[in-house]
C-alpha cells in the first residue's frame, strides 16, 4: 500500500513538472522508459551546480573574463536545454528544477525500499 501511494505521488509530481515546463515531457518520458531519468537528473544537478558556482566566482573577480563567463553560460544552457536571458533567471530555474528532481528521486528511492513486489 505504501509503495502504491508513493508511486501515485511520484506520478503526480512528474505530471506537475510537465505542466509547469520544468522538464520536457517527451525527453523525460524517454529517459524514464530507459530507466535513466534519475541518473540523468543527478548528473544535471551536479553539472549545473558546478557551472553556476564557477560563473559566480568569475563574476566576483576584479576583472571579469566575460569570454569565460559566456562559455560557461553556453555550457549551462546546453545542460538545461532552455535558453534564458540572464544568469539570475538560469540560477532560479536551476533551483526549481533541482528541488523538483530531488523530490522525484526521493520518491523513487522510497518506492524501491518497499521491495520489488510492491
Amino acid at each position: 500500500m505504501a509503495a502504491a501511494a508513493l508511486r501515485a505521488q511520484l506520478n503526480a509530481h512528474i505530471a506537475g513538472m510537465y505542466t509547469v515546463g520544468v522538464v520536457d515531457e517527451d525527453t523525460f518520458e524517454e529517459l524514464w522508459d530507459e530507466g535513466t531519468a534519475v541518473e540523468v537528473s543527478r548528473l544535471f544537478i551536479y553539472d549545473a551546480s558546478k557551472i553556476i558556482n564557477d560563473i559566480d566566482i568569475l563574476m566576483e573577480e576584479p576583472e571579469v573574463d566575460f569570454d569565460e563567463v559566456e562559455a560557461l553560460t553556453q555550457q549551462l544552457m546546453r545542460c538545461t536545454s532552455r535558453c534564458l536571458v540572464s544568469l539570475a533567471l538560469v540560477r532560479n530555474e536551476f533551483y526549481i528544477v533541482r528541488h523538483e528532481l530531488e523530490i522525484m528521486m526521493q520518491l523513487e528511492e522510497q518506492i524501491a525500499a518497499c521491495g520489488p513486489n510492491s
